[in-house]
């Protein structure tokens, strides 16, 4: 399918029949779905950012609280990234679902939407070639595309535009294709028919999202303790993890999905054929082992053009200790045990745990496990790390050593 051409120098289209054929090129390009919102005051919901303000004040933003602070304003005011932005064009990307609710053992789960390639770079070329049709179309107009990597508001926009209502589990929920979908806004000059926002609770008394969460993170019904969720956690959190949130990380390594793996309205969702999107080489997992034994440059090199770089060689490596503590796989007992020389004291502490873990559940690989830990002891210099070896020598599976400050008492 070609693009529309622009209309006949010295003419303005229709804005009903602009945002029709808007609609048509971004469909061209790629995206799932289309809705417009003004940034008109009178049109938005200062509720919505109100709720935003007073979510951080609580503390409960994370690790990207000094972040999402920092750039409040921004998020506040669109103004700010496109001068006289008038509407905002948001764009739905549905990405692939995931099929695989328990992986096999020694490997670590990935959420479904970084499976495949980074996803920015698709969003980006493709929202700035929507944007680059849009300027030729109305000549004079200014644009600006914006991927969830800006300071933007992209769930206020997008119920707004109507692409869904808030769910329970804080996600923008389509009636008719679920959760399982990406965010890519269009700032512009240009006044353009908006949607209406979804104001009906579709959630009803379902309560499957907050039931599930495996860490609790969920402090009311649209409410989250993002320093609680997993994927806040194995993607953001820089350091150590709290030892009390360990163990229900069960065996997911970069991100989280359950909370959409248990909602009704994701039955519903169409997943992506998009080949960017689609697991790299054909798996939803990723070997834990493997992990271990990544340097930097290594793990440069494997995750390159990949989300999962966002979590850094340090993040990636201490989840995978986490999964195998969690879910103890002998074939992966020597890789945990080099992993405890690992020069990184994040990742020994973690490792250490897992070690300690295998430890307190006996079996095969007990007696490896405790000679490592007792090998280690003697030549560990980082007093964190010496508490967590400490600890599993212990056979105190949960105590509370905790690296780099994380306390690990239950918040």
């Amino acid at each position: 399918m070609s693009p529309i051409p622009p209309p006949l120098p010295g003419t303005l289209p229709d804005s009903s029949e602009l945002l029709d054929d808007l609609r048509g090129e971004a469909l061209r390009l790629g995206f799932s779905r289309l809705g417009v919102a003004s940034t008109a005051r009178e049109h938005r919901d200062g509720l919505v950012h109100e709720a935003f303000r007073s979510w951080l004040k609580r503390g409960l933003g994370g690790p990207m609280t000094d972040w999402l602070a920092g750039h409040e304003a921004l998020r506040r005011d669109p103004d700010g990234m496109l001068r006289g932005v008038r509407s905002v064009v948001m764009l739905a990307t549905d990405h692939p679902r995931p099929e695989d609710a328990t992986p096999a053992a020694g490997s670590g789960r990935v959420a479904a939407y970084a499976r495949g390639d980074d996803y920015h770079p698709l969003l980006r070329r493709r929202v700035n070639a929507l944007g680059a049709w849009l300027e030729a179309r109305v000549p004079g107009c200014r644009t600006r595309g914006v991927v969830d990597s800006a300071p933007f508001s992209e769930r206020e926009f997008g119920w707004l535009a109507g692409l869904g209502w808030f769910g329970k589990n804080c996600l923008l929920i389509d009636p008719a294709a679920g959760s399982y979908f990406l965010l890519t806004a269009l700032l512009t000059d240009l006044v353009l028919p908006v949607a209406d926002p979804i104001r009906v609770d579709h959630c009803g008394t379902c309560t499957a999202c907050l039931d599930a969460c495996p860490t609790g993170a969920f402090v009311a019904p649209r409410l989250l303790d993002a320093g609680r969720c997993i994927s806040g956690i194995t993607i953001e959190q820089r350091g150590g993890v709290s030892a009390a949130l360990r163990p229900a990380m069960g065996a997911w390594v970069f991100g989280c999905d359950v909370c959409q793996e248990v909602c009704p309205w994701n039955r519903r969702a169409p997943g992506s054929a998009e080949p960017t999107l689609q697991p790299r080489d054909g798996g939803a997992s990723l070997e834990l082992a493997s992990l271990l034994g990544l340097d930097d440059t290594a793990f440069r090199e494997r995750f390159r053009g990949s989300a999962i770089l966002r979590a850094k060689r340090s993040g990636l490596l201490r989840s995978a200790a986490i999964a195998l503590g969690n879910r103890p796989d002998p074939p992966a007992a020597a890789a945990l045990v080099a992993a405890l020389d690992d020069e990184d004291g994040i990742v020994r502490g973690a490792v250490a745990w897992a070690l300690g873990r295998w430890l307190a559940a006996g079996g095969a690989c007990a007696g490896l496990a405790a000679e490592a830990l007792a090998g280690r002891l003697p030549r560990e210099k980082d007093p964190d790390v010496r508490r967590e070896i400490e600890g599993a020598l212990a056979g105190d599976a949960g105590h509370p050593g905790a690296l780099s400050g994380v306390p690990s008492e239950t918040p």
